[in-house]
């Protein structure tokens, strides 16, 4: 028997990526403008699994979880966000203006959006990232930079994700 935290572990470890909806020639574009401005720096479109050790296990690896592609659009990393997204919270050695990169897989699906769930509106949680120290103020400004169409096909391709 395993306890309640083991088999909850083991759920969510489980548990299928989002799916992403069907590539349309705006979503298509919009994955290209990703690229182009720079938000793939820290939303890495696919990262790899290692040889993982997730079947209770320490010496069989799970092959369903091993050398896997995961596209969880992500560097996983602490990244400095300047002081229009700081909350004033420091956890570990992260500072109230220190956050990781979340993963944008899924995003398509939430309703609200950053680390605190300030906004619902895409547009906004973008250009929440721009600001005094912020490490992507470069992209923000190249985004709004970008013609109207480009934006929307931007933000068509993040709801597909």
């Amino acid at each position: 028997m395993i306890s309640d935290t083991d088999g909850f572990t083991n759920f969510m470890r489980m548990l299928a990526p989002p799916i992403p909806a069907p590539v349309t020639p705006s979503t298509s574009k919009g994955r290209a403008v990703f690229q182009e401005v720079g938000c793939a720096h820290c939303h890495t479109p696919m990262l790899g699994t290692g040889k993982a050790i997730a079947s209770g296990s320490s010496t069989s690896p799970s092959a369903a979880l091993s050398n896997q592609p995961v596209n969880l659009y992500s560097d996983l990393l602490v990244h400095h966000m300047g002081s229009a997204l700081a909350d004033g919270i420091t956890q570990g050695g992260a500072g109230p203006d220190e956050f990781r990169t979340a993963p944008l897989w899924g995003v398509g699906q939430r309703v609200f959006f950053l680390h605190d769930g300030r906004t619902g509106d895409l547009v906004q949680a973008i250009e929440a990232h721009r600001g005094p120290g912020s490490e992507a103020s470069s992209v923000i400004r190249r985004f709004n930079r970008l013609q109207a169409q480009q934006q929307q096909d931007l933000v068509n391709f993040l709801r597909s994700l």
